[in-house]
Parts: C-alpha cells; structure tokens; sequence
C-alpha cells in the first residue's frame, strides 16, 4: 500500500515538474523572441500600444426637490422639471496610445449625448493626435477635437471632479469644453510626470495640458460648423508647486479672445449683423490638492453676448463669476471619502443657449464622494440653488430651490 501512495506521489511530482519545466521554456522562449526583437531594433506594431478604458455614470436628481421649474441646461438637462427620473449621464470609451515615439492618438466617443428629444446617442467628444517634437515630449501640438485650454475646472474630466457639474462662470466660456483646432503645449519632463501622478493618486486632478498651452481653435463650440472665418485664440499658464509634506499648490491663468456667432435666436430678437458678438475673457485659478484638505476657486471676468429683458435684443455685456470650493481626502483600507462644500456665483450671458440667455446664478453644494473600491463610486450633492434665467421665451425668470442629487459611477 506504502509503495502503491510513494508511487502516484512520484508520479504527481514528474508531471508537474515536466508541466513547470515547459513552462519555463515557453516563457524563456517568449523572453528570447522579445530580446532578439530588441536586438535586432524591431518595434512593436502600433496597434500593440493602443489601450481601452471608459466610465459610466447613472444619476437620479429627483429626491427632496422644493421646485420643479428649477434647471440648469448647461448643467444636466435631467434636472428640473419633469426630467427628473434615472439619467445616464456619461458612457463613455476612451481609445488612445503611442502610433510611434512622435505620434499619440485619443479618441473618445460618448453613448450618452442628448440631441432634440432624443436621449443616448453616439457622439465624438475628443479626437485629436499629438506630435511631439522631441523625444522627451515635452513640446507637442495637438491637431483635432479637444478641450480649450481654459480653466481648471474645465479641463478636469468629469470622472475625476467632485461635484456633480461644472460652474457656470467658466463653463459658459466653452460649452462640452471643446472644440475643433490647433494647439501647442510645452512642459519639462518632471512636470509632465507630477500632472499624471496628482489624477493617478487620486488627488483629483486635471490632466497634462502643459505648464504653457497656446491654441487657435474654431470658437462654435465642439460638434457645431464654424458660423464665421474668425478663429479663437486661446492661451494658458499652469504651474504646480511641490511644497512641503509632498503637497502641491498650482496656480493658473488663463484668456481667450474671438468673435462667436449666437446661432439659437427667437423670433423677433434684434441682434447685431450676423448676429457676430465680440467674446472674450481672463480667468485666474488656484488650487491645493487635498493631501488631506483640498481648496480650489477660480473667477473669471469677460465681455460676450447677453439677452436684454427691457428691449429684447441681443447685447454686447460684461460678464464676471466664479467658485471656490474645499474638501478633505479621507482614507479607509480600500475606500475613500472626500466630503466638499463648494458655492459658486455667475453674472452674465451663455452664447450658446436661446438668445444668449441671461443669467443670475447663487448655489452652494455640500455633498461627499465615497470610493468603495476603484472602479466603483457614490456622489451625493445636495443643492441649494438661486438662479435667475432669462430669454424672450422665459420672461422673469427667476427660480429657488433645493434638491438632492446622486450618482453612481463605474469605471474601467
């Protein structure tokens, strides 16, 4: 019997040896192919470099809501109303990598668009190409469909920002952020490493867009026809500092200048000829990663077009407004919770909106964000809103109210 267990023993023992041995002559094997690739200077195919990633978000905005009338276009068209049910919010894939050393391509479409009445379609976000013209990539241009380097906020991709919208104040410059044109970006190498550290960390930041950044670029808006020749020029400075305890403190200024045209008028509107309005603005940014405590604010002051209630036209009009907004990282094993309270302020037009809509916008936000693991997370933002908004549609316009705002995000 002892003979017969010594033996299926052994037997187990060779085999598995022999298993473990031609296993390590595959991955010997796999190890050799790649050295004599190296060796003999040939690169992998392009398509080998390309990665796949994405995030969903699914909202509901309809708890403990005091007025029904109260919106925000811009913001999310599933709050206010009777659009207050489950909303999918972003779908997005992001598809991009290394073509060859020169040459990085992003493309990310979004299956969660709006258009009219119809929710969920397919819609190009971002498709751009970088060239890189040198080998440390610290000088690039971007040509296609991108964000317009301006404000932090902005360029802060909504799978990393806490609260649940954009402000007002700077979003209004640029509606999805992005548009179609050119772009050059220059940052040292350390740079370029710490602005991918501070979003790989957790820290919420918003992306390598250089420490300097100066683009040319359509100015309707991203999948919206050019409305004139006139292009937009855009330029930004962004500078991170290391303090001490590892804390960074970055700072931010940024301006655009260019003529928009206000393509969504109501009948009997008196515009300029064209309808062309002069839009510009300059915006400052400060913000302090929370490590643990976080502070972000930005303001910015402009001239763009504005919707007059007293004669019903189109006007050239100053615009100013901003947030500011602090938080705490909290750290638990594997979860995390960062709680915020953030209060933004807005006086002034949104181009793209009927009739360059004139708003008057007072929120303040309290809300927490809570990571149960990486790839899944809960925002509760409670909303405490005072926001006059105005068109020759929607005469006196002027909504309060509270609400209770959640999301549930995945991402992958």
């Amino acid at each position: 019997m002892k003979k017969s267990i010594t033996a299926i023993i052994a037997c187990i023992i060779t085999t598995y040896s022999a298993k473990s041995q031609n296993l390590d002559s595959k991955i010997d094997s796999i190890s050799k192919k790649e050295e004599k690739k190296e060796i003999l200077g040939i690169q992998k195919k392009w398509f080998e470099n390309i990665s796949l990633r994405g995030y969903m978000q699914v909202r509901y905005n309809g708890l403990l809501e005091t007025n029904p009338d109260l919106g925000c276009e811009q913001c999310d068209r599933s709050w206010g109303g009777d659009n207050n049910g489950f909303s999918l919010r972003r779908g997005r894939i992001v598809i991009s990598g290394d073509i060859n050393e020169h040459i990085y391509i992003y493309i990310q479409p979004d299956f969660a668009s709006s258009a009219s009445t119809t929710n969920n379609i397919l819609q190009i976000r971002d498709a751009y190409f970088d060239v890189s013209l040198d080998s440390k990539k610290e000088y690039r241009i971007r040509i296609g469909q991108s964000k317009v380097p301006y404000g932090f906020e902005n360029l802060q991709s909504s799978q990393n920002r806490l609260t649940l919208d954009r402000n007002d104040a700077l979003n209004s410059a640029v509606s999805n952020e992005r548009d179609l044109g050119v772009t050059f970006y220059w940052a040292p190498a350390e740079k370029r490493a710490l602005f991918s550290k501070l979003v790989k960390d957790g820290l919420k930041g918003s992306g390598d867009y250089g420490v300097f950044g100066l683009g040319i670029y359509n100015g309707q808006t991203a999948n919206r026809p050019e409305a004139n020749k006139n292009k937009h020029i855009v330029a930004r400075v962004s500078y991170p500092f290391e303090l001490n305890r590892n804390q960074v403190l970055e700072l931010g200024l940024q301006g655009y200048t260019g003529k928009y045209v206000v393509n969504s008028i109501s009948s009997k509107v008196i515009t300029k000829t064209d309808a062309e309005y002069l839009d510009q603005r300059v915006a400052a940014s400060v913000v302090l990663y929370p490590k643990p405590f976080g502070f972000q604010a930005e303001y910015n002051i402009g001239n763009g077009p504005e919707f007059n209630t007293s004669n019903n036209t189109i006007e050239q009009k100053k615009l100013y407004g901003g947030y500011a907004q602090v938080f705490y990282k909290i750290d638990m094993k594997k979860q995390t919770l960062l709680p915020f309270v953030k209060y933004q302020m807005y006086r002034g037009g949104k181009k793209h909106e009927l009739d360059a809509r004139s708003y008057s916008v007072n929120d303040l936000e309290i809300g927490f964000e809570w990571q149960f693991f990486k790839n899944l997370e809960l925002v509760a933002d409670y909303t405490v809103a005072n926001r006059r908004y105005e068109d020759a549609i929607k005469l006196d316009n002027h909504q309060k109210g509270n609400l209770l705002r959640l999301q549930l995000q995945m991402s992958f």
